[in-house]
């Protein structure tokens, strides 16, 4: 889904790293210095960056009002 706005055991802002991680993994750094040149050190919050699975754009592309006309009409699909 959405990366969490606050680390979920210690409340720690982590939200506005994510893309910087994105970017950063996606150059030459690993995941684990990706965190380190962040700031990330605590357990929690890195558990939060590490584990997240980015799954909007796949949510994207469902639409509920089609599969709720296509229910009401008979139509499997």
């Amino acid at each position: 889904m959405i990366i969490p706005v606050r680390c979920f055991t210690c409340g720690k802002v982590i939200g506005n790293k994510w893309e910087k991680y994105l970017n950063l993994q996606l150059g030459e750094y690993s995941p684990g210095d990706a965190l380190d040149a962040l700031g990330v050190r605590r357990y929690c919050c890195r558990r939060m960056l590490l584990t997240h699975v980015d799954l909007i754009q796949k949510l994207l592309h469902y639409n509920p009002s089609r599969r709720a006309h296509s229910a009401l009409s008979g139509v499997a699909q």
